[in-house]
């Protein structure tokens, strides 16, 4: 009786392991696979010799809400559109920046509107739609920046809240595969076992 029971726990056990053990070593892989891109090095053969030098960086890139922001306190504080630009671009610095004070300086000289944005990376494009009817129409670009940053940031709660929607219904079979077995092993074969003594089988 017992003989038989012993056999069938350790099934239980062996197969409650076996079920959780992928997702063990995809852990394992994710976790070391973060480590070693954190370390922003990589190694450089030089002949007989092995250097590390640095991963190349990418620059980060800037909110476009952010941007939109500091342009509408700019242009609120009384300065011009193409001076709006060309101040908020040297502040912040990096592509987008570059791209606000090129297209600024491009205006202050009577250039075209779309020349002035051509090749503009994503945040300053942003930056550039938003004001392309007032410089257009010849409005004040205040209220435009200020219904683009909400419109934006309204864009980007939705899709947390999709995302977060979307990863609770994919965490059901892994929360499942991990909660079902030890229900299993714990509720139903000490159930099961009891019973079987019981009736001595």
């Amino acid at each position: 009786m017992s003989g038989q029971a012993v056999p069938a726990g350790v099934l239980v056990a062996a197969a409650v392991v076996l079920g959780t053990a992928p997702w063990w070593s995809l852990a394992r892989l994710r976790s070391s696979g973060r480590a070693a891109r954190s370390g922003g090095v990589r190694t450089v053969r030089r002949g007989r010799r092995t250097v590390e030098a640095p991963e190349p960086t990418v620059p980060p890139t800037t909110d476009a809400a952010f941007l939109l922001d500091l342009c509408g306190a700019a242009v609120a504080a009384g300065a011009a559109l193409p001076r709006t630009l060309v101040v908020v671009g040297r502040h912040l610095g990096g592509p987008d920046g570059d791209a606000l004070v090129r297209a600024g300086a491009t205006l202050e000289l009577g250039g075209a509107w779309d020349l002035a944005w051509a090749g503009a990376p994503p945040g300053a494009a942003v930056v550039g739609d938003a004001l392309a009817t007032a410089w257009q129409a010849g409005a004040s670009p205040g209220p435009q920046l200020r219904a683009a940053s909400d419109r934006l940031r309204r864009e980007r709660r939705a899709r947390v809240r999709a995302a977060a929607g979307a990863l609770s219904v994919q965490l059901t079979l892994p929360l499942g595969a991990c909660f079902l077995p030890a229900f299993v092993l714990l509720g139903l074969v000490p159930v099961v076992l009891g019973l079987a003594h019981g009736l001595g089988w």
